[in-house]
């Protein structure tokens, strides 16, 4: 019965890890690439009002 056990505690910790490693390159493949585009139209939207406040003062 001991090796069914350790069989299956292997077994266990395997496919955990396995699942990790999907969430986590999906996490890098999908998530951040997302961030990272919103933060560049973040700090596009940013730019233009600087200029557009700026271009009101002159």
């Amino acid at each position: 019965m001991s090796k069914f056990s350790s069989g299956l505690a292997v077994g266990i910790l395997g496919t955990v890890a396995v699942f990790a490693g999907s969430l986590l390159s999906f996490k890098k493949t999908v998530v951040e690439p997302i961030e990272v585009q919103e933060q560049k139209f973040d700090d596009n939207r940013k730019k233009a009002m600087r200029k557009s406040r700026s271009a009101h003062h002159g």
